[in-house]
């Protein structure tokens, strides 16, 4: 076999997962089920492309210190069917991720949930061809969307305001092992940094990351080689593939077919070794 190849097609896994990997082989361990969740490749050119990734907190359970796509989990009311939408309907949506129309519309109000809190960029607008103007949502509704006390439809509506469906294209679908003991089914998408607006981190109130940085993808892979930042799997292959890429536009014109991709785990001489899905090559 290509050593070579083995070692494209592999990444390291996480300590201590050794014996439980065993245990899960023996079937002494039922595969959790993984939560629905929803990240967003946010983008910009300045000259090349650059996305934005948010450095997470150390304290964290899931990838601490890992630097990730603005993201996370579905929450219950981004289902709500009288969030203002505009753009490619829900049905539309559904048909290129692979799902139901219900469940697109969950995983585009999170994404754009998600990346508000994390990053303060609002993908949305008061018409189908308008986007919010920058400093028009105060940053005190973020701190409330961040710890959970107003909902994503109840911002939208007090700003008279639309999710932007038509600015975010589906690009992957990655499901955490079986093996995990927390697991997410996360849906990722692509998105332009809105004319006039800033990504960076909330100033105040909660929040899951020390720091955000725009990086050229080749120059954030070279920093994950050279051991300054951790990437999980997924993020690596993503930012691989977005070198392939002149510019944002082409991108962003991506008609991808959203398969779910889910690493599974091996051990090998006391390590775990995460082996990607067949035709993903692991650029770390």
């Amino acid at each position: 076999m290509d050593q070579r190849r083995v070692s494209m097609s592999r990444a390291e896994g996480p300590r201590g997962l050794v014996e439980r990997a065993r245990e899960f082989a023996r079937g002494g361990i039922p595969p959790a089920v993984p939560r629905d969740a929803a990240t967003v490749i946010l983008l910009r050119q300045a000259p090349g492309i650059e996305a934005f990734l948010l450095q997470r907190t150390e304290v964290l359970e899931f990838a601490p210190g890992a630097c990730v796509f603005p993201g996370g989990s579905v929450d219950e009311g981004d289902a709500d069917p009288a969030i203002g939408w505009a753009g490619p309907s829900p049905a539309d949506f559904a048909g290129r991720l692979g799902t139901s129309p219900e469940r697109a519309r969950a995983l585009v109000c999170a994404a754009v949930r998600e990346t508000f809190e994390e990053s303060g960029v609002l993908l949305a607008g008061p018409s189908p061809t308008e986007l919010v103007p920058a400093g028009a949502v105060p940053v005190q509704d973020r701190h409330r969307l961040l710890d959970g006390s107003l909902s994503l439809g109840d911002l939208l509506s007090r700003h008279g305001l639309a999710v932007r469906a038509d600015l975010l294209t589906p690009w992957a679908r990655w499901i955490t092992p079986e093996i995990s003991p927390r697991r997410y089914d996360t849906w990722f998408f692509a998105a332009a940094l809105p004319d006039g607006q800033r990504a960076g981190l909330a100033t105040a109130g909660p929040g899951e990351s020390d720091s955000g940085t725009w990086w050229r993808p080749s120059a954030a892979l070279e920093a994950a080689r050279a051991g300054q930042i951790t990437l999980l799997p997924p993020t690596a292959v993503t930012l691989a593939e977005l070198a392939a890429y002149p510019d944002v536009g082409g991108i962003l014109g991506e008609r991808r077919m959203i398969t779910p991709l889910m690493p599974t785990v091996v051990v090998e001489d006391e390590r775990t070794w995460l082996a990607m899905p067949p035709a993903v090559e692991y650029p770390l």
